[in-house]
């Protein structure tokens, strides 16, 4: 690097509160999945043609999953879902929001806004379509919503801020655990971290011995707590692999960088402070994606042997791979791709400073290929847990 990566900058939305985004989104949430095609509805509608007098706002996108029917009505699993949906609103890519509800969902639109503590208002508005008379009229009180928050999300535009401000989820495939994109990930997040910014790490399982060495005194308490949990639950369901679960092969390198872990939280909890964090979370990409965007999360980056592209509702999602891992013929998928020629003379270190660049780029406004195949949609899927109908 020819700074130092505390001298960095990029390209950011800054928030009243002083959070940045990486993208100036407004948003079209579901409390429940019996409302998913309105919303859709809804954001299909803001065309880029009809958001060209706009060109400070990033999107429209729609927020929808399968939950919030059939399911339970209270205790974690609600909670949950309910932290989910309110951390992706909160989220700094997010300016507003309109909420879309049937009205007679299990996760009832009302108790949930209490919940969260989310007041209805200029950047957030809700529809129910039981209450204005079907989906016709929902679609038609949602795009007037939507397009009453356009002109004064338009206001804010980009200005350049320190890498402070960055919040990168990282999502790594076990299978790449080892590889020189992961090295690379680990340079990069070294980076970050020292240069004040924030990094997101989940698959608690994958993450979980190698990490217990890292963590302060609390956070190794907490990480402890999610290990004993997920031991319980592997164990209920599949003993044969209780013993094995939380024990990398020999010779795996770090998992994350080599920083001291800061903080261990529940999933689709707010991450506060700064440096690595862990949040809880199974080892599916998508459910991973959901719940560091919920955290605070405002890019995210892949890992993946398959090098597959992924987006997610909410925030940029990279995806690189490297040749010594990957499978071949997709490079062109790739937001990053190194080959056998990059590998065979960089180091790990050069290729983290490359990934860190590119980190920079995306966070102020290069779009990402998932974003250019509009893909975002089928990414957002909170964790589902408890009992459903």
């Amino acid at each position: 690097m020819n700074k130092e990566a505390s001298d960095l900058r990029f390209q950011g939305y800054l928030r009243k509160d002083g959070k940045v985004g990486t993208r100036n989104f407004l948003a079209v949430a579901i409390v429940g999945n019996c409302a998913a095609s309105a919303a859709r509805m809804v954001a299909q509608w803001f065309t880029p043609e009809r958001l060209a007098r706009y060109p400070n706002v990033d999107g429209v996108i729609p927020v929808i999953h399968e939950l919030g029917c059939g399911m339970e009505k209270s205790g974690e699993p609600m909670n949950l879902l309910r932290r989910t949906l309110g951390g992706a609103i909160r989220n700094p890519n997010v300016a507003g929001a309109v909420v879309m509800a049937l009205g007679c969902d299990r996760n009832n639109i009302y108790a949930f806004l209490e919940q969260e503590h989310l007041e209805v208002g200029p950047a957030l508005q809700s529809v129910v379509l039981q209450e204005v008379g079907g989906t016709a009229r929902a679609v038609e009180r949602g795009v007037a919503a939507i397009e009453a928050m356009l002109p004064w999300a338009n206001e804010t535009s980009r200005r350049q801020v320190a890498l402070e401000h960055l919040c990168v989820g990282v999502l790594l495939e076990r299978e790449v655990r080892g590889s020189m994109s992961h090295a690379a990930i680990n340079a990069a997040v070294d980076l970050l971290v020292a240069a004040g910014g924030t990094v997101v790490m989940s698959q608690t399982m994958d993450a979980a011995t190698e990490l217990a060495g890292r963590s302060t005194e609390t956070s190794r308490q907490a990480l402890e707590q999610r290990i004993h949990w997920w031991k319980s639950q592997l164990s209920a369901a599949a003993p044969e692999h209780t013993a094995t679960a939380a024990t990398p092969a020999p010779g795996i390198p770090a998992y994350t960088g080599r920083a001291h872990v800061e903080d261990v939280v529940a999933y689709a909890h707010a991450v506060s402070g700064s440096g690595l964090i862990l949040m809880d979370s199974p080892s599916n990409l998508a459910v991973c994606a959901t719940g560091q965007i919920a955290a605070g999360a405002t890019l995210l980056c892949a890992s993946a042997r398959g090098a597959d592209v992924f987006n997610a509702a909410g925030a940029p999602a990279m995806c690189m791979s490297a040749a010594d891992r990957s499978t071949p013929g997709l490079s062109a998928d790739l937001d990053l791709y190194f080959d056998a020629d990059a590998l065979a003379v960089q180091s790990p270190e050069q290729l983290g400073s490359i990934l860190l660049n590119q980190w920079i780029a995306h966070a102020g406004g290069e779009p990402t290929r998932g974003e250019e195949f509009g893909m975002a949609e089928t990414g957002f899927a909170p964790w589902p847990i408890g009992v459903f109908a």
